[in-house]
């Protein structure tokens, strides 16, 4: 089924062409494109922000129309397209987009928008050549008409909208930060530990959680007997949340363990971050209440049932699946917390929020 028409697509749409404006949304690909990838908008999101699909599609339309090429589609039709360098400086100037890279500009776009829009693949959205790129002229003009407009106030409002969720989520850190009752902190905490939470917002509690947690677990560790010490169970994050970590999430010194958030979906999704890093085992932080010992029994039924009955493979992928974390577990490590605890785990909430959205201190 076709997804449901964002409400300020629609509204936009409405102002553009009024009593035509879902025709020009059933024609335009590039508009149900613009959609399809809106999901970041809802506080229950599954989705990413996916800023650099979105800002490579801003950033060359954005040239377009200061190039004068609004409706003037003969005078694009030879024209080579924009250097990259250019427009990957404009991107980076954007709401959040500071740390993207090239892979918007590149396979990552137009794959989406085949896969899942066009299904086309001979006709890019994005059409590249030797380091400059333009949108392809077929999706820019619906009846004749160029949507240029209407697609670039499409992404500003888009914009605007997690511009605004975004500023909504550092009221509650502020909020959090002036309460001065550790009950009542707790429990602020544990109502953006939903199912329904945002997936960056709950893969940056979550690991404040859990290093909060581990840090106060010892371990004794040397080369040899004599050189046995007492270390703290250390967390890392590895990058932002939608970093390209291979499937690792945080990592933990010094017994070197993985850990990959991720949501009950498809356990498919599991695998892959299970082949990704050879079958290195990895423990699974699933955003659900659903029993740990559930969602792990399961996953170990689907190992099994992916094994083909080969016992090797079997054993591969039970032996990957070290320990699964749900927000059943981080719940009752929050509560365990002292206010010396609790205070830290504030600290890294909006330390590593402001990293994600590229907030000077």
């Amino acid at each position: 089924m076709a997804k449901k028409i964002e409400t300020y697509i629609k509204n936009i749409l409405k102002n553009a062409y009024g009593d035509n404006w879902e025709q020009y949304f059933n024609d335009s690909p590039l508009i149900q494109y613009l959609n399809l990838k809106s999901g970041a908008i809802h506080g229950n999101s599954k989705t990413r922000k996916a800023l650099a699909n979105w800002y490579a599609i801003y950033s060359i339309l954005t040239f377009y129309k200061n190039a004068g090429f609004i409706n003037n589609r003969d005078k694009y039709s030879t024209f080579g397209g924009f250097p990259y360098s250019k427009l990957f400086e404009f991107q980076r100037q954007q709401y959040g987009g500071a740390k993207l890279q090239n892979h918007g500009f590149n396979s990552r776009t137009n794959d989406e928008f085949a896969n899942k829009i066009s299904k086309d693949i001979a006709r890019p959205l994005i059409v590249k050549d030797k380091g400059s790129y333009l949108i392809h002229p077929d999706f820019l003009y619906v009846h004749d008409e160029d949507i240029t407009e209407v697609v670039l106030e499409i992404i500003e409002e888009y914009k605007n909208i997690l511009r605004a969720k975004d500023h909504s989520f550092m009221q509650i850190l502020e909020e959090l930060k002036d309460e001065d009752n550790d009950f009542r902190k707790k429990e602020k905490i544990k109502l953006l530990l939903s199912d329904d939470s945002e997936a960056r917002i709950f893969e940056i509690i979550s690991y404040a959680i859990l290093e909060t947690h581990y840090r106060n677990q010892t371990i004794f560790i040397g080369k040899t007997r004599s050189e046995i010490t007492e270390k703290c169970l250390e967390l890392f994050k590895t990058g932002r949340t939608n970093a390209n970590d291979g499937g690792i999430d945080f990592v933990m010194r010094p017994i070197g363990r993985f850990f990959q958030v991720t949501e009950v979906d498809t356990y498919d999704k599991y695998f892959l971050d299970i082949d990704k890093v050879n079958h290195f085992p990895l423990t699974f932080v699933v955003k659900t209440h659903t029993d740990s010992s559930i969602i792990k029994k399961e996953l170990l039924d689907y190992g099994t049932k992916k094994s083909g009955g080969l016992k090797l493979l079997e054993t591969s992928y039970h032996s990957a699946i070290e320990e699964v974390i749900t927000i059943n577990e981080l719940i009752k490590w929050l509560d365990d917390l002292n206010d010396k605890d609790l205070t830290f785990l504030i600290e890294e909430i909006d330390r590593y929020f402001r990293v994600e959205m590229n907030i000077e201190e």
